[in-house]
Parts: C-alpha cells; sequence; structure tokens
C-alpha cells in the first residue's frame, strides 16, 4: 500500500511539474524584450497580415498561419501556407513559409519548403486545425479588428480547452492582448 501512494504522489507531481513548466515560457513572453523591440518595429511596415496572406494565397495556397517577427533584429512578415489547399493531407502537400522585409512598397518573400521536424509536425497541426474550421485566417483577423484597437501581429491555430481555435495577438499602446477565435 506504501509503494501506491508514493507512485501515485510521484505521477501527480510530475505531472503538475510539466505542467507548470509548460506555462512558464508563455506566461512572460509578452513582456519579453524581444516580443517589445517587435512592437516597436511593427509602424515600419508598408504591409498588414492580411496583405502577406492575400499575397501568399495567389496561386491556390492556402496561409495556415502568420505573423510578424524580428529576424536578425530586423523586421519580417512570415506567412506559412498549404500550396495544394485544407483538402490535402499533409504528407501530400507542400508546407511552406514565405518570409520577408514588409518595410518595402512590395512584399517580395522567399519560399522556404519545409523539410526538417519541427516545421513539418507544426506546419501540419495547423493545416489539420485549418481544415476543421470554417473561417480563413483573413476572415478571423477582420473579426478581432472590430472589437479590438491595435496592429495584428500573429494569427495562429491552437488547441485550446479541446477546441480548434485561432491565437490573435494584438499590440495595443504597447502592449499585447491575445484573443482567441473561433476557427
Amino acid at each position: 500500500m506504501k509503494r501506491r501512494s508514493v507512485l501515485q504522489f510521484s505521477a501527480i507531481f510530475l505531472v503538475l511539474l510539466s505542467g507548470a513548466i509548460a506555462a512558464l515560457p508563455a506566461a512572460r513572453a509578452d513582456d519579453s524584450k524581444d516580443t517589445q523591440a517587435l512592437i516597436e518595429a511593427l509602424g515600419k511596415s508598408k504591409h498588414t497580415l492580411a496583405d502577406g496572406m492575400r499575397q501568399a494565397a495567389k496561386g491556390g495556397a492556402v496561409p495556415i498561419s502568420a505573423k510578424f517577427e524580428l529576424e536578425d533584429g530586423k523586421l519580417s512578415l512570415s506567412v506559412y501556407t498549404a500550396e495544394k489547399g485544407l483538402s490535402v493531407p499533409a504528407e501530400k502537400n507542400v508546407l511552406q513559409e514565405l518570409s520577408g522585409s514588409p518595410e518595402g512598397d512590395k512584399w517580395t518573400p522567399n519560399v522556404e519548403v519545409f523539410k526538417d521536424v519541427p516545421h513539418v509536425a507544426r506546419s501540419s497541426e495547423q493545416l489539420t486545425l485549418m481544415a476543421l474550421g470554417k473561417a480563413s485566417l483573413t476572415t478571423i483577423i477582420a473579426r478581432v479588428q472590430k472589437t479590438q484597437s491595435g496592429t495584428v501581429f500573429s494569427v495562429t491555430p491552437v488547441i485550446s480547452n479541446h477546441r480548434a481555435v485561432a491565437e490573435v495577438l494584438v499590440a495595443d499602446d504597447g502592449k499585447v492582448k491575445k484573443v482567441l477565435q473561433p476557427l
């Protein structure tokens, strides 16, 4: 009986510890120096996330996530796409990233087809979640912009409470707001 109690306690402790560790990076991510630098750089962009997604979708690709980020200290607009659309499974699709500086009059992204496990896994999950939903990412951004002030700088499909949702990050007055929208 004593051994069983120790095992149960150990299992509970490990579950609680892993949950606490997993929550740590996300809890302070919005306050990081990198995030603040990104928010400050957003004013340099001549393009919105929706602009990048519309451009990436020309030719039939479907955006499955998009974000502004800093690469080597420079502002970049990044759009992940499923080249063959949402109805083609990940293993038969072309999962890729279009990224480049949004500071010029024209956004001329570089294209990287994913071959490494982390990118393929992440974009496969995003493809699946988008396929489960009914709204495009541009529709979700438009929905958020009707209710939130500020600049949308990231939209990513995620699982929250066993549901597929879009996590939308909005920069407003130097702070980050996270808005969850149904897909």
